[in-house]
């Protein structure tokens, strides 16, 4: 039986086909392991020798090899020789030895496939690797010897493949013919969201749009299933969105969105009406002004007015008495808070439960009256708007909505509120300087590019991503220079 490959077909170096070793460099490149084997005398010739074929793994194409072993039931011996720098070599072992433990995972599912066949996430027992259902151990003839011989490049490594290939045999097994192969499907993964910590995620921009539409790409990409009682939801928590000039949006910007400026605009002045609807359970305006006996909306004003300094301009719109007992009608929006700081007036709201696609946007909206009120009373200049959405969601049945705005969405290159860097050569070393406007904060220098990407991590002297690539390039062409004496100009 020759070995045919059913996967990477041209990532896999044949030997002889009708050998019956693989050989897995997992992170070692092919052509180094080849050498070492030739180095160790092993027979390599495409007539005689035992060595099937060379492949890597790299930790990714565990399914694919199984399914190409279980296609080539010939393969007795798995000989591994290379650098495991992803514990595939444990998860090849175990695999065989322990077998799966079933259990879905929250993040990875698979398409049904066209035969029917029920797919499930695995987990290979005593390892983090998520696996298929389709291919375990019990599906193989004879389970393959894995044979681990170290590392190519260490010095021992050579003697030992000359003392596993000299004492070598073919196993003893029945002979294998082509109703052997088993071809099993390989199911395509379906990722209901992509990692993250779903409680951290911020976005800081401009303007209300801008904003909107990071928030719903953010919601599309990280967000997590769940069920309610309403239905199936994708939903994050604790989003932070701070708006650093909350002006109203271009109307034509808004109209293209499907969001009527005039509408917006009466949301606004209900924001403020202290007077509540026959028809309404509750309103914003009702809760901040008159439910609770009180108008703490000119409250917070006054104390601001005594004291520009204060604290204590907190008001909350939740009731304890009657909310955490009725079955609905509670408000969303729970709390704000104004603050002066840097001279502006700041409004921070928090809300319970958002739905982002259709009333995130005119919420904020809202806010932005809300904090115009009392700014203008204080002859205060606004300031940002940070909103804290506590549970956030996307219905599912709506997502292709939100993708239509996501797919909208602008991208620039933006300044990084911790200041910048100027990279230099000096005296032998990488000279970086974290500056901020035209004052310089900080110095650091090394060698090693490696080590100030550490300090600069340790400091957090940088918080934008695209920033935090960029100066990794720039640090790895300074190493270079250094090393090499040419001149270093940074881009």
């Amino acid at each position: 039986m020759n070995f045919i490959p059913l996967y990477f077909q041209d990532k896999l170096t044949i030997v002889n086909p009708a050998g019956t070793i693989g050989v897995l460099t997992l992170w070692s490149k092919v052509d180094y392991v080849r050498e070492r084997f030739r180095q160790a005398g092993v027979d390599l010739d495409a007539a005689t020798s035992p060595i099937a074929v060379f492949g890597t793994l790299y930790g990714n194409g565990l399914r694919e090899l199984l399914r190409n072993l279980l296609y080539n039931p010939q393969i007795q011996t798995l000989v591994v020789c290379g650098r495991n720098r992803s514990g595939s070599l444990e998860e090849l072992q175990k695999f065989f030895a322990e077998g799966l433990e079933y259990g879905a995972s929250p993040l990875v599912s698979y398409e049904p496939l066209t035969s029917g066949e029920q797919v499930s996430t695995c987990r290979i027992v005593g390892t983090n690797r998520l696996i298929d259902s389709l291919v375990r151990s019990e599906h193989f003839l004879a389970t393959p010897r894995v044979c681990w011989l170290g590392e190519p490049k260490d010095d021992g490594t050579l003697a030992r493949i000359r003392e596993f290939f000299n004492g070598w045999r073919p196993e003893k097994q029945a002979p294998v013919t082509e109703k052997d192969r088993q071809e099993i499907a390989l199911p395509r993964v379906s990722i209901s969201h992509f990692p993250s910590c779903p409680q951290a995620h911020t976005i800081v921009r401009d303007t209300f749009l801008e904003a909107w539409q990071e928030l719903l790409f953010i919601i599309s990409r990280f967000a997590h299933p769940v069920r309610l009682a309403k239905g199936e939801r994708l939903e994050l928590q604790n989003v932070k969105v701070v708006i650093q000039r909350p002006v109203f949006d271009p109307e034509e910007a808004l109209r293209e969105f499907h969001f009527d400026p005039e509408k917006l605009r009466t949301y606004q002045r209900d924001f403020l009406r202290g007077e509540k609807g026959a028809d309404e359970t509750y309103s914003y305006g009702n809760r901040l002004r008159a439910y609770f006996g009180a108008d703490n909306l000119k409250a917070c004003l006054e104390r601001l007015r005594a004291d520009p300094e204060d604290r204590k301009a907190y008001l909350t719109l939740w009731d304890n008495n009657r909310d955490l007992i009725n079955p609905k009608g509670q408000p969303c929006f729970v709390s704000s808070f104004f603050r002066r700081f840097d001279e502006k007036l700041t409004l921070t709201a928090t809300f319970r439960t958002h739905n982002a696609l259709d009333a995130w946007l005119p919420n904020v909206y809202g806010l932005m009256a809300l904090q115009q009120w009392v700014a203008l009373r204080l002859g205060m200049p606004i300031g940002p708007i940070t909103v804290v959405s506590h549970s956030i969601s996307i219905d599912r049945k709506e997502l292709d909505r939100a993708l239509a705005v996501v797919g909208r969405r602008p991208f620039g290159i933006r300044e990084d509120p911790c200041g910048y860097f100027r990279i230099s050569l000096d005296e032998g070393e990488i000279l970086v300087e974290h500056r901020y406007g035209d004052v310089t904060l900080k110095e650091y220098r090394d060698r090693k590019a490696v080590r100030l990407q550490h300090q600069l991590a340790r400091d957090l002297a940088l918080s934008d991503l695209n920033h935090a690539i960029y100066l990794g390039r720039q640090l790895t062409r300074a190493e270079e220079c250094l090393r090499t004496g040419r001149e270093f100009e940074q881009e």
